[in-house]
């Protein structure tokens, strides 16, 4: 161990952001997702009417982060989506991953290009086009919701809708900090959404974080019973409470 940190651990991660080996992880990532997403006997829940929400108006999906992986191959080709992903080597994996599957990316995080991402996302809401948002990324804590759904769909009127999936024979990566399910192939699936949820804009923003609380619980809710279904032991949020700046 302290040879990996004496001398591995610093050059190992400068290679992991190399484009080039980013580019390659993102391609092995993708056909890797294809490839399990079309061998999984999948049951599908409630994803018809929010893809009809999608269509015609534009929505916020929410995902977690430790279940990202499978989310995209969600997408049919006739919703254009754009996804906030982190400019640090993980975010710049995920953004790899997400153009294979058609989905564009704009940079940034809560504590980078904010508020420039912010004004970004709000455009591409008011086309009526659908944003996904990784609300406990690119850190954690783990399961617990950020405000920028809120914000959005307050600043908007589109609606939040959660995404969550699970699948019967997976593995937990106990040791990271998202716990990220790694689904295997041949196995059975099952995904679900949750019914549209909005902010109304005359919401006052005393009131905002009620919101945020009914977000987090709907989105563990949907995420507990998918694992459930396929006889998994739920996977619990971070006892971290989140704490937040003023809007």
């Amino acid at each position: 161990m302290n040879f990996y940190k004496k001398y591995l651990k610093k050059p190992l991660r400068k290679l992991g952001e190399h484009s080039g080996i980013v580019s390659f992880l993102s391609g092995f990532l993708y056909f890797y997702a294809r490839f399990v997403g079309m061998t999984t006997r999948w049951h599908i829940e409630g994803w018809t009417e929010a893809l009809e929400n999608a269509r015609r108006q534009g929505i916020i999906l929410v995902i977690w982060h430790g279940r990202a992986l499978m989310m995209p191959g969600f997408k049919p080709k006739d919703v254009p989506v754009t996804a906030l992903a982190s400019p640090h080597r993980d975010g710049r994996l995920i953004a790899g991953l997400l153009h294979k599957f058609d989905i564009k990316t704009i940079d940034g995080s809560s504590n980078e290009n904010a508020a420039g991402s912010a004004l970004h996302l709000l455009r591409v809401l008011h086309n009526n086009t659908t944003i996904c948002i990784i609300p406990d990324g690119p850190r954690g804590p783990r399961m617990r919701m950020s405000r920028s759904p809120i914000y959005y769909a307050w600043k908007t009127g589109k609606p939040i809708i959660c995404g969550a999936y699970s699948i019967e024979n997976s593995f937990i990566v106990e040791k990271a900090w998202d716990k990220m399910m790694i689904p295997l192939p041949f196995s059975r699936g099952v995904s679900k959404t949750s019914r549209p949820i909005y902010v109304p804009t005359d919401t006052p923003e005393k009131e905002l974080e009620s919101y945020r609380q009914q977000l987090e619980q709907e989105l563990n809710q949907i995420q507990s019973d998918c694992d459930r279904e396929m006889g998994r032991r739920p996977i619990l949020p971070d006892t971290t409470v989140r704490k937040f700046k003023k809007l």
